[in-house]
């Protein structure tokens, strides 16, 4: 970790983590492995400000704490990088054990109780319109193909699509900390 701690990916402590190491790895973690175009990759970061941002468009009333259950999904790869889904498939629970201790080790540390199920599922269905929305507008697939894979499309307002042009590294870094700082009040 760039704050000279370490953590230990099978029993990972809270007191070693931090939002600038979160924020710094996302934000240099490629989605897509990378295979977007454009001058820049689009982040794993990017792609949880967008996850958030839907979760927002989904539920308007979100609270604070449940506006960084969006924006923290993901946060393990900051660690673990952006292993593909089949990857994930293939290894199964040992690597959502990992992922599953870490999480839970990023939300004691920043004060958040595990989320309740109906928001883990508006989560997990953000994640899929994220994932929709970045197949057709930055990985080359039809709409079609991006709906057999991660569902149908969703009416989004141009603001939060917005978020779905890649960005620079240290953009990328800066929204994702101002963002988390902004709901963690």
């Amino acid at each position: 970790m760039l704050s000279g701690r370490r953590l230990d990916l099978l029993n990972p402590s809270p007191h070693d983590i931090e939002l600038a190491d979160i924020a710094h790895g996302l934000a240099r973690v490629a989605r897509w492995n990378g295979q977007t175009a454009g001058e820049h990759v689009f982040s794993v970061a990017q792609h949880s400000l967008l996850v958030e941002a839907i979760g927002l468009h989904l539920r308007p009333d979100c609270t604070g704490p449940q506006g960084l259950e969006f924006l923290i999904h993901d946060a393990p790869e900051y660690v673990v990088g952006d292993i593909i889904s089949p990857l994930k498939a293939a290894i199964g629970d040992a690597y959502k054990g990992v992922e599953r201790r870490l999480l839970a080790a990023i939300r004691r540390r920043f004060g958040l109780d595990a989320p309740d199920p109906a928001l883990s599922r508006l989560v997990k269905r953000a994640d899929r319109i994220a994932a929709h929305v970045e197949a057709v507008r930055l990985a080359g697939f039809t709409a079609e193909e991006a709906a057999r894979y991660f569902g149908r499309a969703e009416a989004l307002p141009e603001a939060v699509l917005a978020l779905s042009k890649p960005w620079p590294t240290a953009r990328a870094q800066d929204r994702y900390i101002a963002r988390f700082e902004a709901l963690a009040g």
